[in-house]
């Protein structure tokens, strides 16, 4: 039998460790991206197309006679992508944009959150800034400002005292930085306690729980700076082993998974829960409608089964049905930034040492802002340029394998923050 042809659609380091993940599932043959990335391009052809134009893919799927797309980050799976892919028969991972809103909207997910029962903090949804400013005084410090869509992991503000907090609303409200991202807002509980992310494989009515992995949002060393994507995370995370997540299953994801199909939205593709775990137990802080990123970097490496199959299982089948193992492995990523990230930040910049750095004994380096220029360099094409992963017998392992090969990579203005798994 032959195996799939598996359409990876996305360019960054979660599409990478994907598609390298699925090039040694013996379900998968082929393994395609769009529009792909130095990486990706090792592994098979890359087709530069719009990820976020539901045709172009659709078409695109059809014309590779593609078995299986899999949607990497939210902007296509908010634009509708899946839906397009559904109406032509081409079976993909990833929810359609009615289930996407649970990403596209933090207001949306509050709702559906509060609506099935699930434990999070008190907010307030309002596109009216006295409102806003209002519902601030709701709440103590620190104070919890979200821009409503998608701003590309940045629209999240943590603000120490009132004054900041007034500014903060007035900047997605009055000054529209976020433009219409940020046209409606949720103040918010602050949650404290450690984060963790919980990656959740649904098929509408079910749910498999994928390893526990712990992520770092801040920019610079002992959680300081400005917000990221994600600057690096390890597996797995004390205190938060596998058997420890299944209380979560009914606790979060069955209930959320009941409430979206009694909407008529039943849900397929990745859901991923960001908890905190609090002194009054797992609160849910947020959730994303795809892997996260850099965790699926750490996660997938630990995967002993056919990820192929799973995904696969979660777009047109049941995924109770099969049995997903683990390595017992500890992965550790650390993620390269540019100078300037997460502000601005220049680009085109060479890269040296990746060669170097992937040869080393449970490395592997992920390309997320990367391309080749015109004479064949590799260079930066984004803030987060590499994720360097590496897996070791403990956290501790595979934190000093992973730092040894951030030490081989260089690129003018490199940036990382040093202490990624420290407590691991």
């Amino acid at each position: 039998m032959l195996g799939r042809r598996v359409l990876v659609v996305g360019g960054g380091g979660r599409e990478h460790a994907l598609g390298w993940r699925l090039a040694t599932s013996p379900s998968v043959d082929v393994v395609e991206s769009a529009p792909g990335n130095p990486g990706l391009a090792e592994l098979g052809p890359v087709h530069d197309i719009d990820p976020a134009d539901p045709v172009a893919v659709a078409t695109l799927a059809e014309e590779r006679r593609i078995d299986l797309v899999v949607v990497g980050p939210e902007a296509p799976l908010v634009a509708g992508v899946v839906d397009h892919l559904q109406q032509r028969d081409v079976p993909a991972f990833g929810p359609v944009a009615a289930g996407a809103r649970i990403e596209g909207s933090k207001a949306f997910a509050k709702e559906i959150m509060v609506a099935a029962g699930a434990p999070t903090a008190g907010y307030v949804a309002t596109a009216d800034r006295d409102q806003a400013q209002a519902a601030l005084e709701r709440f103590a410090p620190p104070y919890v400002i979200k821009a409503d869509g998608l701003a590309a992991g940045k629209g999240v503000r943590i603000c120490t005292d009132l004054d900041e907090a007034r500014e903060a609303v007035d900047d997605a409200l009055v000054r529209r930085i976020f433009g219409e991202a940020g046209a409606n807002l949720v103040v918010e509980e602050f949650l404290d306690g450690p984060e963790r992310s919980l990656f959740g494989v649904c098929d509408g009515a079910d749910v498999v729980l994928l390893s526990p992995a712990q992520d770092y949002k801040r920019a610079l060393d002992g959680d300081e700076g400005r917000n990221t994507g994600g600057m690096g995370a390890f597996t797995p995370v004390p205190g938060f082993a596998l058997e420890d997540v299944e209380r979560l299953r009914e606790l979060v994801f069955l209930p959320v998974l009941r409430e979206l199909a009694d909407r008529g939205t039943p849900y397929r593709g990745l859901l991923y829960a960001g908890l905190v775990d609090t002194a009054t137990g797992p609160r849910l802080l947020e959730f994303n409608a795809r892997f996260g990123d850099p965790e699926t970097q750490v996660i997938l490496p630990r995967l002993a089964s056919d990820l192929g199959d799973l995904l696969a299982a979660s777009a047109t089948g049941s995924v109770r049905e099969l049995d997903v193992g683990w390595h017992d492995a500890a992965v550790v990523t650390v993620v390269l930034a540019s100078g300037g990230y997460p502000g601005t930040y220049p680009t085109g910049v060479p890269i040296t040492g990746v060669e170097e750095a992937d040869a080393l004994d449970g490395v592997q380096v992920f390309h997320a802002g990367t391309r080749r220029d015109a004479d064949g360099r590799l260079v930066t094409a984004g803030g987060r340029v590499l994720n360097v992963t590496a897996r070791g017998t403990s956290v501790a392992d595979a934190r000093a394998r992973a730092y040894d090969a951030v030490g081989r990579i260089t690129f003018d203005g490199m940036h990382h923050r040093a202490d990624i798994a420290a407590g691991g």
